[in-house]
């Protein structure tokens, strides 16, 4: 009997501590969004430079150093500092051998370009002998002030969830209480290029043009998930 009544004792006790746990408090769940559209001000440009035989003549053979020239000449030109210009990587670890072993070997090298106005671009890769240009390609884009952007889209998002609560709680002739709960919902669309971005060997032997850059925009949208108390 005794055990039945400690077993009753803890189980009223049990009982008693959820229903203090139960929230009773009358609530209103809301979304807000806010959303925007930037232009990527940051481009990281990849680009391959590669010597070529004239008229397939290793005499006539155009160096690596004369078309890297011509590529830090367009970058000054185009008022591009040198230190956004770095090089990816070398074709051969130790080219000097191989040249001497073979007349015909050609060297390629593969650089990184960073440049924040894209009308420039054109400028510099057509100032570069089109031939000696194996390709070009977007590494990475960003925008400059994408993170302040990201805060201020997030306040906006939050604020238009308890203006919404607010109006439909005092169109019931409540008042909008305290946030209880936020919840955080993020959607980043990043531009892609055009195919038109790629320039290979065989468009420069034909004539073709510098490429054309054409991005989109990146997209940032923010929904807030928000619970507020009704009074």
């Amino acid at each position: 009997m005794r055990k039945l009544l400690v077993f009753a004792f803890v189980t009223l006790i049990s009982v008693s501590a959820m229903a203090q746990q139960v929230d009773l408090r009358k609530k209103i769940t809301v979304i807000g969004t806010a959303e925007t559209e930037v232009t990527p001000d940051i481009i990281y440009l990849s680009i391959s430079l590669k010597e070529y035989l004239k008229d397939g003549n290793s005499k006539k053979k155009v160096e690596i150093t004369d078309l890297e020239k011509q590529l830090y000449n367009a970058i000054q030109s185009a008022g591009i500092s040198k230190e956004n210009l770095t090089i990816n990587s070398l074709s051969s670890f130790n080219t000097a051998p191989e040249k001497k072993k073979n007349p015909d070997f050609l060297v390629s090298k593969q650089y990184r370009l960073k440049v924040t106005d894209l009308n420039k671009w054109n400028e510099i890769i057509g100032s570069v002998d089109p031939k000696g240009v194996a390709y070009t390609n977007v590494d990475s884009y960003d925008y400059s002030k994408i993170e302040p952007l990201k805060k201020e889209l997030k306040i906006k998002a939050l604020q238009a969830a308890k203006a919404k609560a607010t109006y439909l709680v005092e169109a019931l002739g409540n008042q909008l209480g305290s946030v209880i709960d936020i919840q955080e919902q993020n959607n980043e669309s990043y531009p892609v290029y055009r195919a038109n971005m790629m320039m290979k060997a065989s468009m420069a032997d034909d004539g073709g043009s510098a490429p054309e850059i054409d991005f989109k925009k990146i997209k940032l949208s923010y929904v807030m998930n928000t619970v507020f108390e009704i009074k």
